[in-house]
């Protein structure tokens, strides 16, 4: 499996561990989204922290298996709307700490949870443009606002922790070695207080935001899967699979 669970004192830690980079697959992106939904079932769970062993928190989906086999886009998009929905709709608090890269779904992960910390090392960014494909819009909006998103997405530049904190989207910004610590601290604070009023509070947050996450992330959906008969599409994902400048 690309990552692991551990529960302690009522606190669920789900661990990426696919080197190098944390992209998954269809099927692996499946299999996160029923592991979250299984943590949320728990009694003995009150709170979700997700984080990453590597180079970075997650590189999103894994390029080379669309290159291979562009109809794959359908699972892909299955796996991550249910991914995304697993965090944001979950009955506990999500909490990601996030290190190195956060790319494609690590933003619809991070745009999904509860609460963010960040080392100081984290950098964040939308490369799907540049990959063939649309996404990760509606979660990003709901980290940064809505102008530095579009500037995010169309020139696929990054931003860091430092610019993610001064807008007003991490908690906390520490140094890596303190990353897990920072979430965990969080997590137990939450988790002391009562499971049945946190999961109220987190159902009556989720319900009065603006406009729905899931129905906007499946509207963007649409237009991944209409960028995939394009023909510049294919080129996009050969030339990153080929390590060479797409020609369109």
């Amino acid at each position: 499996m690309p990552f692991q669970t551990e529960i302690n004192a009522h606190i669920a830690e789900l661990i990426f561990n696919k080197p190098p980079v944390n992209a998954f697959d269809s099927r692996e992106w499946a299999a996160i989204a029923a592991e979250l939904e299984r943590l949320g079932a728990l009694d003995e769970v009150r709170v979700i922290v997700i984080r990453a062993e590597g180079k970075g928190f997650c590189a999103g989906v894994d390029i080379k298996e669309l290159a291979a086999d562009s109809s794959k886009i359908i699972a892909v998009n299955k796996g991550n709307y249910d991914t995304f929905a697993a965090i944001h709709r979950n009955r506990v608090p999500v909490i990601v700490a996030l290190h190195g890269f956060v790319l494609g779904g690590g933003i619809g992960i991070a745009g999904a949870a509860d609460i963010v910390v960040a080392s100081d090392c984290a950098r964040f960014g939308v490369p799907e443009v540049d990959r063939g494909a649309m996404g990760g819009g509606a979660h990003l909006q709901r980290l940064f606002p809505v102008q530095k998103v579009r500037h995010m997405y169309f020139t696929g530049e990054f931003i860091d922790a430092a610019e993610g904190y001064r807008l007003g989207a991490i908690e906390r910004v520490v140094p890596r070695a303190e990353l897990r610590d920072c979430a965990l601290a969080i997590a137990a604070t939450i988790a002391a207080k009562s499971p049945a009023m946190i999961a109220l509070a987190k159902e009556a947050l989720t319900g009065i935001e603006d406009g729905n996450l899931e129905d906007k992330y499946r509207w963007e959906q649409g237009f991944t899967l209409q960028a995939y008969t394009e023909g510049d599409s294919q080129e996009a994902r050969d030339a990153f699979v080929e390590k060479r400048d797409a020609n369109f």
